[in-house]
Parts: C-alpha cells; structure tokens; sequence
C-alpha cells in the first residue's frame, strides 16, 4: 500500500507550524488531544440536542454537522503529521506501522481485543 501521499501532506503541513521552540512534544501533544476532544464534543453535543439520546445509539448526521467533524478531524490529522514530524518520523511511517500493527492482531485473531501488546 502507497502511503507517500501522507508524506506530501506532513510537507504542506510544516508551512504553517507556529510552536515554541523546545516545547514541540507538550505542544503538539496537547492540541493532538484538544482537537480529538473537539470532535468528540461535536458529536456528544449532537447527541445531547437529538432524538437519538432517547434511544440506540444511531445519529443521523445533517451534511453541515458532518462537514463540522471533518474539519476537526484535519485539525487531528495536522497536529499527528506534525509530531509524527518532530519526532523525525514520516506521516507515512505512522501510517505503515499501523497498517502492520492491525494485520498482526488479525492473522493472530485479537483484533477485537484489548491492550497495546496482543
């Protein structure tokens, strides 16, 4: 599987990184986990407003709401190229990795279990 396409779009991302110098980790770090809340807040908050509370789980998103969540979710996918970056790793290297990491959890049949190491 060609993953370079990730790699030209770390690149493109590196044009706008604005971050103190020193404190790349905790930085990105935080708005990794910040933007991941946001998409999350999204969601819960369209829960919270909806019929859908009141019984199974199963949103019907209106296209505004789910354009919402797609633009948090670049804010995830900006913030993972550019630690991915920092820690002198290619976005594509992350894709990769895993890539690998689910087919070994498939072929060893726990990919629906739980824990880092199965």
């Amino acid at each position: 599987m060609d993953m370079k396409h990730f790699d030209d779009y770390q690149w493109a991302c590196t044009s706008f990184a604005k971050y103190p110098d020193g404190r790349e980790y905790e930085y990105l770090s935080l708005g990794l986990c910040s933007e991941a809340g946001e998409v999350a807040d999204k969601l819960k908050k369209i829960l919270r407003d909806t019929d859908a509370a009141k019984g199974p789980w199963q949103l019907h998103l209106t296209t505004e709401q789910r354009k919402a969540i797609l633009l948090e979710l670049g804010d995830v996918l900006w913030y993972t190229a550019m630690l991915a970056y920092e820690l002198d790793y290619n976005l594509s290297d992350a894709a990769s990795a895993n890539i690998d990491k689910l087919d070994s959890r498939e072929e060893r049949g726990v990919i629906g279990g739980s824990g880092d190491d199965r």
